[in-house]
């Protein structure tokens, strides 16, 4: 499994998390409220989590393309979303230690190895 994640600092994380996730749930399945989300795309996990200094994204790929595909996905729709801001999206690879389980209980879904 590949992992990466990111936090993109914006007053709006909540607003662009319901946006992305009303958006993506056009196509892929999706379960989120106004601050934790849960998108599965084709090729792997990708939770959201919105806070006062900004929003947080962790991703699982279940295949080698999985992570270029969601990042790719997720930043041409937050940039489009948050265009009234200039907005900085720099993704690391792997997960952080220690995960955020606290804020987000769903992450131990994630295989962590």
């Amino acid at each position: 499994m590949q992992h990466c994640h990111t936090k993109v600092s914006t007053q709006f994380a909540s607003k662009y998390l319901q946006q992305l996730c009303k958006h993506f749930a056009h196509k892929v399945t999706v379960e989120f409220d106004t601050t934790i989300g849960r998108v599965t795309f084709p090729g792997g996990l990708c939770f959201m989590l919105a806070e006062e200094e900004g929003l947080s994204f962790f991703c699982e790929a279940y295949v080698d393309e999985g992570v270029p595909r969601m990042k790719s996905v997720i930043d041409s729709h937050l940039i489009k979303f948050a265009w009234r801001e200039e907005i900085a999206i720099e993704w690391q690879e792997g997960l952080p230690d220690p995960l955020p389980v606290d804020k987000l209980p769903s992450l131990k879904e994630f295989t962590v190895q």
